[in-house]
């Protein structure tokens, strides 16, 4: 598997879409957009190499996307999913109230959830224990309880 990096997605671009453009090349196991950015992830090296040499600077809605191999980071990593993030939250802000557990790798928010990606995995598990049915920019980090 292979995970590829695409950059200056035009607003339009749908997840849908953007699987199809990939598929042409390869079996997409995988397939997010994030703002004006996305990843795609393609089963195979030889699939990316020609999604990347085919796709890169593609124009998609009058835009000339980016694709290229995602920088691997350089240690393993937990990936955790956050639910209900609030429409006001900022990566920045989510990866700070992580790092109150530990090193942060990756912080993504899409949409209403987000995944974070921590350096450790006991730090996860401490930060799940912290935060989770926690309120956090006025939401719960799943629902409120019940009083």
């Amino acid at each position: 598997m292979v995970k590829l990096f695409i950059g200056n997605l035009p607003r339009e671009a749908t997840e849908q879409e953007i699987r199809s453009l990939f598929e042409q090349y390869g079996k997409v196991l995988e397939c997010d957009i994030i703002k004006n950015y996305g990843f795609v992830h393609i089963e195979d090296k030889t699939a990316a190499e020609d999604a990347i040499r085919n796709l890169h600077h593609y124009k998609l809605h009058g835009v000339n996307i980016n694709v290229e191999a995602s920088k691997n980071k350089s240690k393993a990593s937990t990936k955790l999913h956050v639910g209900n993030i609030s429409p006001t939250c900022t990566n920045q802000e989510l990866r700070a109230k992580f790092e109150e557990y530990g090193p942060v790798i990756e912080c993504d928010i899409v949409k209403d959830y987000a995944f974070v990606h921590m350096e450790r995995a006991e730090d996860a598990v401490e930060a799940i224990r912290g935060l989770d049915n926690t309120e956090f920019q006025g939401w719960w980090s799943t629902r409120p309880p019940i009083a």
